[in-house]
């Protein structure tokens, strides 16, 4: 039997890594709408962020049952800013934000695992998913610096 803290724990990383991946994949989305004005990558990033959504409610009640294990405000990690304000350009804040997508799938992946695997797989395709239009976006971003 899993301890309490240890339940507790996994309910806090699942709430933070769905938040850090929803983020990042606003901000990307961002992007292509705004900047690079291409309809189709917008509604791909809009239709993984409304996945990842749609995933996590169920199981785990979203938002509600996550809530209950946040502590933003003694969150020992808000402080550090490793990187976070080394953006020199757009391309920069694309790379950023998706490599922080990627890793939260991945966090999101691992610790479902202990509760849900059929959940674990369901974060896997995603973050196969996002691979592929990263590749996609990342093409169109690059050329804006070399037209």
């Amino acid at each position: 039997m899993k301890k309490f803290t240890e339940i507790r724990g996994a309910a806090r990383i699942i709430d933070a890594n769905i938040n850090r991946a929803k983020e990042g994949l606003r901000v990307c989305e961002e992007i292509v709408r705004f900047i690079l004005n291409d309809y189709k990558l917008t509604s791909e990033f809009k239709k993984i962020r409304h996945r990842l959504d749609s995933i996590i409610r169920g199981p785990y009640g979203y938002p509600v049952n996550l809530l209950t294990a946040r502590k933003s405000l003694k969150d020992i990690g808000k402080n550090i800013y490793i990187n976070e304000l080394k953006r020199n350009n757009l391309e920069d804040i694309f790379f950023a934000n998706i490599q922080r997508v990627k890793e939260s799938i991945r966090v999101l992946e691992e610790f479902t695992k202990l509760a849900n695997k059929a959940l674990a797989v369901k974060f896997k395709r995603i973050r196969y998913g996002i691979y592929e239009t990263e590749k996609k976006a990342a093409v169109k971003i690059k050329a804006l610096r070399n037209p």
